[in-house]
């Protein structure tokens, strides 16, 4: 945990991540709390074009956000209260926790990309990518914590104390060492400076190094014999991996009811591919997910965000969220990059940085989900039964457009809420959030 001598005003908040995960320890089979986060760290993989296309580019122009703009999207999202965590690289950290103190009085945890090995190396022309992965670390420890090399240990709350750090199996025995090792010298830094972190495992980034039905078990297989070597102190928070299908992720969530998995969001795809991913994979027994390029090339994604995080509460199923969150774009006036026909389809998206799919993911299954607002009446706008709600907006930079953030039920005294009258989703819990939405939908 992050010391307390020196440490920020963002101490007098508990963090919503904190708190769900001593909830899912104490019941790791009942506990319906769900892990999100945003990962806003692509500047470590794709260098100018990580923050993406920009909304106003034409068909002939190829003019990516600046980083300025990808910035100004992670306040945004962060002041949103939705995600429980914002991945960052270790320069956007420094301006926006330690220099503007984004994160003090969040419910938020900002977080950095801790390591970028090989196959995240995708500058353009590049080759790095299609030769299996070398493990390589960036970015320092002590940049991140404090801003500067050698914290000393009152400054070691200034900044962030939770990383990403990511491994890429190849299944070569001497590369597969490297990489292993290297994990080791990172976990004893860390533990060391207080440091935590979450696990990323990716598939091996070039195909064919393992047979595509072995994969799933090669992964899994891997991950209980990397860990198995690590104490309690070392462990991750939680692991995100691969979506390989239900069959994967239950054998790997009932092996150690503690390592908390979650899931990592791949290739943008279509939106039903994003929220079908985020049920499934939930429903067998992930309790993470970490979503990137899903959320970066989202037209609205404050909507975007509010309706993943109504998918995990139950409130809303993803066929239905489709339509709410084209329901949305047409309110605002935002041209959707699909149709609603073309969105409502699923596809097999890459699942690794480099847009290679090395193993088929299975077809998703149409879930039978709670009943969904009218395209009328979708999340952003709708009016819970007797409450008289308000929509806070903020102002999408690259787009000129207003963005409505999640419905506020200012009188609704049933929920904890801030001091500034809008609702406090990290004291909430998982019934109170259930019930917070619902109402805020107008299921009663």
């Amino acid at each position: 945990m992050r010391p307390l001598v020196g440490a920020g005003p963002s101490e007098r908040v508990e963090k919503s991540l904190d708190r769900k995960l001593r909830a899912i320890h104490a019941d790791p089979h009942g506990c319906r709390e769900f892990i999100l986060a945003d990962a806003k760290d692509a500047d470590m993989a794709y260098g100018i074009g990580a923050p993406g296309r920009s909304p106003e580019a034409h068909a002939s122009e190829a003019r990516f956000r600046t980083l300025a703009e990808y910035r100004d999207l992670m306040r945004q999202v962060t002041r949103q209260g939705i995600v429980d965590i914002m991945l960052m690289s270790v320069s956007s950290n420094h301006l926006l926790t330690i220099e503007e103190r984004l994160f003090d009085d969040s419910p938020v945890t900002p977080a950095i990309r801790a390591n970028d090995s090989t196959d995240v190396h995708l500058a353009r022309g590049g080759r790095h990518a299609l030769t299996p992965a070398l493990p390589f670390r960036s970015a320092s420890l002590d940049h991140a914590m404090c801003g500067k090399l050698d914290c000393q240990p009152h400054e070691r709350g200034l900044g962030c104390d939770l990383g990403l750090y990511s491994v890429t199996f190849t299944n070569d025995a001497a590369r597969d060492k490297e990489t292993l090792e290297r994990f080791h010298e990172f976990r004893e830094e860390a533990e060391r400076k207080g440091f935590r972190y979450f696990l990323e495992v990716f598939d091996p980034n070039v195909p064919g190094l393992v047979e595509p039905e072995q994969l799933p078990f090669f992964q899994n297989d891997m991950i209980a014999r990397m860990l198995a070597g690590v104490g309690p102190a070392g462990r991750p928070l939680f692991l995100k991996t691969v979506w390989h299908g239900p069959r994967a992720m239950e054998e790997l969530v009932a092996y150690d009811p503690h390592l908390v998995v979650g899931i990592m969001g791949g290739g943008a795809g279509t939106t039903r591919d994003a929220f079908q991913l985020l049920y499934d994979a939930q429903k067998a027994g992930a309790k993470a997910a970490l979503y990137g390029r899903k959320i970066n090339q989202a037209e609205n994604q404050l909507a975007f965000i509010h309706l993943l995080r109504l998918i995990v509460e139950g409130v809303i199923g993803p066929v239905e969220a489709v339509r709410a969150y084209h329901a949305v774009l047409e309110r605002l006036g935002i041209r959707p990059r699909l149709s609603l026909e073309e969105d409502l389809k699923s596809t097999v998206t890459a699942t690794n940085y480099a847009g290679t799919t090395t193993v088929a993911v299975p077809s998703p299954v149409e879930a039978k989900t709670a009943p969904a607002p009218s395209p009328a009446q979708p999340p952003a706008s709708s009016h819970a039964g007797g409450c008289r709600c308000s929509h806070p907006t903020t102002s999408q930079p690259a787009a000129s457009v207003t963005i409505p953030s999640p419905t506020v039920c200012r009188n609704s005294d049933a929920f904890p809420k801030l001091d500034n009258g809008l609702p406090n989703f990290a004291n909430m819990t998982s019934s109170q959030r259930l019930a917070y939405h619902r109402r805020r939908l107008g299921f009663g």
